[in-house]
Protein backbone atom coordinates (compact mmCIF):
# COMPACT_ATOMS: atom_id res chain seq x y z
CA UNK A 1 0.00 0.00 0.00
CA UNK A 2 1.33 3.88 -0.80
CA UNK A 3 1.07 6.47 1.75
CA UNK A 4 -1.67 7.96 -0.63
CA UNK A 5 -3.64 5.14 -0.33
CA UNK A 6 -4.05 5.25 3.15
CA UNK A 7 -4.09 8.53 3.85
CA UNK A 8 -7.19 8.37 0.89
CA UNK A 9 -8.64 5.33 3.43
CA UNK A 10 -7.91 7.50 6.54
CA UNK A 11 -9.78 10.29 4.92
CA UNK A 12 -12.65 7.95 4.05
CA UNK A 13 -13.39 6.72 7.52
CA UNK A 14 -12.79 10.02 9.43
CA UNK A 15 -12.20 13.34 7.86
CA UNK A 16 -15.74 14.74 8.43
CA UNK A 17 -15.58 13.78 12.12
CA UNK A 18 -11.49 14.89 12.44
CA UNK A 19 -12.67 18.07 10.56
CA UNK A 20 -15.32 19.11 12.83
CA UNK A 21 -13.09 18.50 15.72
CA UNK A 22 -10.83 20.95 14.29
CA UNK A 23 -6.91 20.75 14.34
CA UNK A 24 -5.77 21.66 17.57
CA UNK A 25 -8.11 19.31 19.31
CA UNK A 26 -6.74 16.33 16.66
CA UNK A 27 -3.28 17.54 17.17
CA UNK A 28 -4.02 16.65 20.83
CA UNK A 29 -4.59 13.27 19.93
CA UNK A 30 -2.17 12.86 17.92
CA UNK A 31 0.27 13.59 20.64
CA UNK A 32 -1.45 11.38 22.73
CA UNK A 33 -0.45 8.85 20.60
CA UNK A 34 2.69 9.85 20.32
CA UNK A 35 3.14 9.09 24.09
CA UNK A 36 2.12 5.82 23.78
CA UNK A 37 4.38 4.80 21.28
CA UNK A 38 6.97 6.77 23.49
CA UNK A 39 5.89 4.02 26.41
CA UNK A 40 5.47 1.57 23.89
CA UNK A 41 9.12 1.98 23.00
CA UNK A 42 10.43 1.36 26.22
CA UNK A 43 9.20 -2.01 26.93
CA UNK A 44 9.51 -5.26 24.97
CA UNK A 45 6.31 -5.39 23.53
CA UNK A 46 6.88 -5.69 19.51
CA UNK A 47 3.00 -6.43 19.01
CA UNK A 48 2.42 -3.26 21.09
CA UNK A 49 5.03 -1.29 19.79
CA UNK A 50 3.57 -2.44 16.20
CA UNK A 51 0.15 -1.05 17.33
CA UNK A 52 1.55 2.46 18.47
CA UNK A 53 3.08 3.21 15.50
CA UNK A 54 0.22 2.47 13.30
CA UNK A 55 -2.07 4.64 15.81
CA UNK A 56 0.72 7.76 15.29
CA UNK A 57 0.85 6.97 11.56
CA UNK A 58 -2.96 7.39 11.50
CA UNK A 59 -3.03 10.66 13.52
CA UNK A 60 -0.56 11.86 11.21
CA UNK A 61 -2.57 10.98 8.11
CA UNK A 62 -5.72 12.70 9.94
CA UNK A 63 -3.69 16.31 10.14
CA UNK A 64 -2.51 15.96 7.35
CA UNK A 65 -6.39 15.77 5.63
CA UNK A 66 -7.82 18.52 7.75
CA UNK A 67 -4.74 20.68 6.28
CA UNK A 68 -4.62 19.70 2.31
CA UNK A 69 -1.44 18.07 2.75
CA UNK A 70 -0.47 14.95 0.15
CA UNK A 71 2.05 13.08 2.63
CA UNK A 72 3.15 11.29 0.32
CA UNK A 73 4.19 14.22 -1.76
CA UNK A 74 5.71 15.67 0.98
CA UNK A 75 7.81 12.96 1.25
CA UNK A 76 9.32 13.31 -2.13
CA UNK A 77 11.97 15.70 -0.61
CA UNK A 78 13.65 12.61 0.74
CA UNK A 79 13.81 11.15 -2.76
CA UNK A 80 16.86 11.38 -4.82
CA UNK A 81 20.45 13.18 -4.45
CA UNK A 82 21.08 15.79 -2.37
CA UNK A 83 18.67 15.07 -0.29
CA UNK A 84 18.10 18.32 1.85
CA UNK A 85 16.42 18.39 5.30
CA UNK A 86 18.47 15.88 7.66
CA UNK A 87 20.31 17.06 10.80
Amino acid sequence: MHISEFQRLIARKYKKRDQERGVPATFMWFIEEVGELATALASNDQKNKQEEFADVFAWLCTLANINDVDLEKACEKYIGDGVKGFK
